[in-house]
């Protein structure tokens, strides 16, 4: 698995909620209240299960924070893209906003 760089993940289509450190993608989603931010992660959930990539996800009142990695590859890859990109487009169709990033 190749190791995308900060350049090559921002050129992705559906990441603009997310931030690029390191070896790892973030993203702080502003649900408003817990149930609602439960929701999300049930999305999210979903998303990793089908995707067989496993983010790490905090959710609070009122956010849900997510962060990314593929630890096998030591860095954010194509499958962090592809999941960051869903569940974006996730949290948009619960009508929930990011953080700028």
């Amino acid at each position: 698995m190749d190791i995308i760089t900060q350049d090559g993940f921002r050129a992705a289509a559906g990441v603009g909620d997310w931030r690029f450190a390191d070896d790892a993608v973030s993203a702080v989603f502003t649900t408003g209240d817990f149930a609602t931010g439960a929701r999300l992660f049930e999305a999210i959930a979903a998303l990793a299960e089908a995707a067989n990539h496993h983010p790490d996800v905090e959710v609070t009142y009122p956010k849900v924070q997510v962060r990314l990695t593929s630890h096998d590859a030591g860095g954010v890859t194509r499958k962090d893209v592809e999941l960051a990109a869903a569940i974006s487009q996730a949290a948009r169709d619960l009508g929930i906003g990011a953080e700028p990033a």
